[in-house]
């Protein structure tokens, strides 16, 4: 299993934990489907941030094969 820091291993139709902006505290992950990669960057610390297929936008903190 991948962390979500990368850019390129995440691609719409992945499937992934994030974390959501209002669980950043607790680190609770929803699982989803990725519908669009909003970070620009190559990588980033924090995780590259996505929306989901059900419009939940957060942080990838995994990436589930």
């Amino acid at each position: 299993m991948r962390n979500g820091q990368v850019r390129s291993d995440i691609h719409p139709g992945s499937k992934v934990a994030i974390v959501l902006k209002k669980d950043q505290r607790t680190g609770k992950l929803t699982e989803g489907i990725v519908q669009d990669i909003l970070t620009n960057s190559a990588r980033h610390p924090h995780g590259i941030k996505v929306r989901l297929t059900d419009g939940q936008v957060g942080r990838v903190q995994q990436i589930i094969t």
